[in-house]
């Protein structure tokens, strides 16, 4: 690890000046570009809250000097990327993505799909996707409408794949051809057992006496099988009772369900589990690497047992760790439920934290996939904050965003001498690096009630404008640019409503400027954030928040 204390002062000024104070979750990920492993945050955590309380106590002018003698520092960061781990590479490769449609695609389960995406970039590999639609549970149904949203998701992501798209719901006849040929090979039988009997025989490691029937018995039951009723039999892998892990003792690889699938309805009764499933495509689609979960470890060697029987070339494997982002909560089956029942307003909704609400809240699928890019393929279970997004997004985002001024809860300054200032408008700069500017003309005056309770009896500066004592007859003191409190202000009484991650919306006014904007535009309003329009509703010019 290298000594990183030069960068934590330089970014933490940066971050002080922009936002106001600094914060330890929006430095946190400018530091990953300077050699800081994410094992070792806990060792420059100390550090890094030392040097924010003192910035936070300097003043503005003092923020601002010590800041300019380290801008190369930041610069230099920013221009350093981490890449993807190298593979090992043998001809073409070949990789897929294989999502359960059971709901949109959101930032925490995008990630596998998306790293697999970006390594078929990297070596001109082909990229497949899969559409993993086997009946699935009961408590994990399929949606209907997922298809499209993963499809949606993916095009917003600009991830290009082979096509046709293939779905596993059209692929049973070509499980149920090597499933006949596992029973052939002694490999499989078909079980009748009772769920209580068989867990406690796998638990002692004992074989069940449906695993005893010879092969031309088996291939009957097989047969059977079609016709009998849910729960009462199923296809079982033949596997050592002394398997060190009860869980991998002759699991599941075919069961009877009679739940209607949104794309074949009732035309198959005997569906696969994953493992058989993707045992069977993952070789005969050629998959050469196979990027997942640890959580899916068992899977895997099902999978290597399963390739072993046939003989069958093993793809190369590699598990990622489980990835906790703060400041995020996931959960596609609760975002379901939401939908369903209409407290959600769709899955764009931005509780769901889906692909479709990042780009409706102005999200780049550039700053998505960088993200994911930047975790790479760790090896462990880590936890990062969603702030690492906004970061990568907010620089890729800075400056295409005009400025406007908007304030929550306005009350009005009814200021006595307003009329001793001569200028009746101000030109102001749209963006502090863009020379384009508009005016704005000064004709009533709008602060925050927030502001006017904080700084009641106070001078303060209107920012771009001239200074004023708040008082139940506010007066303008000077237009000198003092050392003072500065607070954000507008004229124009222009409804606003901005749409937070939390699902709440917050109403307030803005300049007039705002509705001049094209819908879809990504704007920042000062002091508050970024966010993107989305069009005007009763008046009201709605706009989905995207981040500070």
């Amino acid at each position: 690890m290298k000594d990183l204390a030069g960068e934590i002062l330089a970014y933490s000024l940066q971050n002080a000046i922009e936002h106001g104070k600094a914060e330890a979750s929006r430095i946190l990920p400018k530091l990953f570009q300077h050699g800081l492993e994410k094992k070792d945050i806990g060792k420059v955590m100390p550090t890094i809250v030392e040097v924010i309380k003192k910035v936070n106590s300097m003043s503005s002018e003092e923020k601002t000097k010590a800041f300019s003698s380290m801008k190369e520092v930041v610069k230099k960061g920013g221009e350093k990327e981490r890449d993807l781990p190298e593979l090992k590479v043998k001809g073409k490769l070949v990789f897929r993505m294989a999502p359960f449609p059971s709901g949109a695609l959101h930032i925490g389960n995008a990630k596998t799909f998306i790293l697999n995406a970006l390594y078929a970039e990297k070596y001109n590999g082909k990229l497949i996707l899969v559409m993993d639609d086997t009946i699935g549970s009961i408590e994990k149904p399929i949606d209907k409408e997922s298809y499209k949203l993963l499809e949606d998701a993916f095009r917003f992501l600009k991830i290009k794949y082979d096509k046709p798209i293939v779905y596993k719901s059209d692929r049973l006849k070509i499980y149920y051809k090597y499933a006949e040929q596992m029973i052939k090979k002694d490999a499989a039988y078909v079980c009748h057992c009772q769920q209580d009997e068989l867990r406690s025989n796998r638990e002692r490691g004992i074989e069940c006496s449906c695993r005893k029937y010879p092969v031309d018995v088996q291939l009957l039951r097989w047969k059977e099988m079609f016709n009998a009723r849910e729960g009462h039999a199923t296809l079982r892998i033949k596997t050592s009772m002394k398997h060190s892990n009860p869980a991998f003792r002759d699991r599941v690889l075919f069961k009877i369900s009679d739940r209607e699938h949104p794309r074949v309805k009732k035309k198959y009764r005997i569906w696969p589990s994953l493992e058989m499933s993707w045992s069977i495509d993952d070789h005969l689609l050629g998959m050469t690497h196979i990027l997942r979960g640890n959580d899916l470890q068992i899977e895997s060697d099902m999978e290597k047992y399963i390739w072993d029987i046939f003989g069958w070339k093993h793809p190369d494997i590699i598990h990622t760790g489980l990835v906790n982002i703060t400041g995020v909560k996931l959960s596609k089956s609760k975002a379901q439920k939401e939908v369903r029942s209409g407290e959600y307003i769709g899955w764009d909704d931005p509780r769901t934290w889906s692909i479709q609400s990042l780009e409706r809240r102005g999200i780049k699928p550039e700053a998505i996939k960088k993200f994911v890019k930047e975790i790479g393929l760790n090896k462990n279970n880590i936890t990062i904050p969603i702030d690492s997004l906004y970061s990568i997004n907010r620089r890729l985002i800075d400056i295409e965003a005009d400025r406007f001024s908007f304030i929550f809860n306005p009350i009005e300054l009814k200021i006595k001498n307003k009329l001793k200032v001569k200028n009746k408008e101000i030109e102001v700069k749209i963006h502090p690096d863009k020379n384009k500017t508009r005016k704005i003309k000064i004709e009533k005056i709008f602060i925050s009630g927030d502001d006017f309770k904080k700084q009641f009896g106070k001078e303060i500066r209107l920012i771009n404008l001239y200074n004023v004592k708040i008082g139940t007859s506010p007066v303008i003191t000077s237009v000198e640019n003092k050392k003072i409190p500065r607070i954000n202000w507008v004229s124009e009484n222009v409804p606003v409503k901005i749409l937070l991650p939390s699902g709440i919306w917050a109403e307030g006014i803005a300049e007039e400027a705002v509705s001049q904007i094209k819908r879809g535009q990504i704007i920042q309003f000062e002091r508050v954030g970024f966010a993107r329009y989305d069009g005007q509703k009763n008046g009201i010019y709605e706009f989905w928040f995207a981040h500070k």
